[in-house]
């Protein structure tokens, strides 16, 4: 399957919802990576340096320059020549499957989960591509996938294969997850984590500090739906659950706007400021917002460590 006719923009800039309706986890990620890539300025680290290294097929979206026009002019075949690179990269990424993330406030929104596992696939394919080795933690309660990092393109299938086994359970064991991302990586690397931080905050800034210390970067990607910040339900009363604990609260939403937006506000900063201290790296995503702003965020802890 080729790119979508109808994308007048790039995929990474295309509203997720749309793009997600035009393809399989698989093929999305690809136009993800793909609009990212021609979008960034270039640079010596985007996997091709000056040593040659091997062949591999030809993919929708590779740079022609790195064509080996020799071996398709005598047999046939469209390879593409890759380069060892001046430095490699260890990374893991940390989805959050538990239940509060399986959410969506309208139909035509992607549930958080539904957000965070193309944000993943997307990642993953990025980092392979760089030639960089890559892993894959899912965790709820407890860890429902555990992939060591490896560089190998079919890495990213077996990564693939576990963002679609079913999760959901009802809580959230972030800082063991981020404690095995750590113990996965055995010398300074990457560690994102996607979630909607309904966590325990103290054990997961506890944990980052001593990701941190072990110096490693992180990089936190805090999906949440719209209207978990602008709270823009029109009920006269609603009945709102938790969906991890099952706690309901009924409440008139017009009465409780202001404050709860307040509050949200306050819980924004106050993760802000805990990771800031810790030397790691936030970015709040909207699940309406672009998939260009988490992966460049990505890209960026992955540049730095270069």
């Amino acid at each position: 399957m080729t790119a979508p006719a109808t994308q007048s923009v790039r995929a990474d800039l295309m509203d997720p919802q749309t793009l997600a309706a035009l393809g399989r986890l698989e093929v999305v990620s690809r136009w993800l990576v793909d609009g990212l890539l021609a979008g960034l300025h270039r640079s010596p680290k985007k996997g091709f340096s000056v040593e040659f290294a091997e062949h591999r097929s030809y993919q929708p979206g590779d740079d022609l320059r790195f064509m080996d026009w020799k071996v398709a002019a005598r047999a046939d075949k469209w390879l593409i020549k890759q380069y060892e690179e001046e430095t490699n990269v260890r990374a893991t990424v940390v989805v959050d499957v538990s239940k509060s993330m399986d959410w969506r406030s309208r139909p035509n929104l992607l549930t958080k989960l539904a957000y965070a596992e193309r944000l993943a696939a997307a990642l993953t394919l990025l980092l392979i591509r760089q030639r960089d080795s890559v892993g894959l933690i899912r965790f709820d309660e407890q860890l429902r996938s555990v992939i060591p990092p490896r560089s190998r393109s079919v890495q990213w299938k077996r990564i693939l294969s576990a963002l679609a086994e079913p999760g959901s359970g009802q809580g959230s064991d972030a800082a063991g997850a981020l404690s095995q991302a750590g113990k996965l990586i055995k010398r300074r690397g990457i560690v994102i984590l996607i979630s909607d931080l309904l966590l325990d905050a103290q054990e997961v800034d506890d944990t980052v500090h001593a990701l941190r210390a072990q110096g490693h970067d992180i990089t936190v990607l805090h999906v949440m739906d719209p209207a978990e910040r602008k709270f823009d339900v029109q009920a006269g009363e609603a009945l709102f659950v938790d969906p991890e604990r099952g706690d309901s609260l009924a409440v008139t939403p017009a009465d409780v706007r202001e404050l709860y937006q307040s509050t949200v506000a306050e819980a924004i900063d106050e993760w802000r400021a805990r990771f800031a201290a810790a030397g790691a790296f936030y970015e709040p995503i909207m699940t309406d917002q672009p998939f260009g702003v988490p992966l460049r965020r990505a890209f960026a802890a992955r540049q730095r460590l270069s």
